[in-house]
């Protein structure tokens, strides 16, 4: 299966296994920016790592904190391998710029259609940085 995404935010290729959230989330307070461990206790995906997946995000819950979080994540080595987003969240992107303009490798981050999303679940999959997704056969 493959598709091509548009992309939000350049950034550096790469692959990992899938995780789609079932409920948006705030990176702050939501995520350890220290482990890559989805923090939030009400999250469906709560324990879940983010660290090294690719992550499909059906939504985010704003604070102007979360655009930190993501630049710490990719500090720490915990970010994920891809962002994934139904709609585009400027204040969590700025994270990934702000990154690739101090000259950390970050992850690129894209926009798909939520319908997509599912047929990603539980699957390894290769992000290009041109935008294509791809998972293995």
């Amino acid at each position: 299966m493959s598709a091509v995404a548009e992309i939000l935010v350049p950034g550096s290729g790469g692959e990992g296994l899938a995780l789609v959230l079932t409920a948006p989330i705030s990176f702050w307070g939501g995520v350890d920016p220290k482990s890559g461990r989805i923090a939030d206790v009400r999250h469906p995906q709560h324990g879940e790592t983010i660290s090294g997946r690719v992550l499909f995000l059906p939504g985010t819950i704003g604070s102007s904190s979360a655009s930190a979080v993501l630049m710490e994540l990719v500090h720490n080595g915990h970010a994920p391998t891809a962002l994934v987003l139904h709609e585009p969240d400027a204040i969590l992107l700025l994270g990934l710029i702000v990154a690739r303009e101090v000259g950390w490798r970050t992850p690129v981050a894209l926009r798909l259609r939520r319908d997509a999303f599912e047929a990603y679940r539980g699957k390894r999959v290769s992000v290009a940085a041109d935008g294509a997704l791809t998972t293995a056969a």
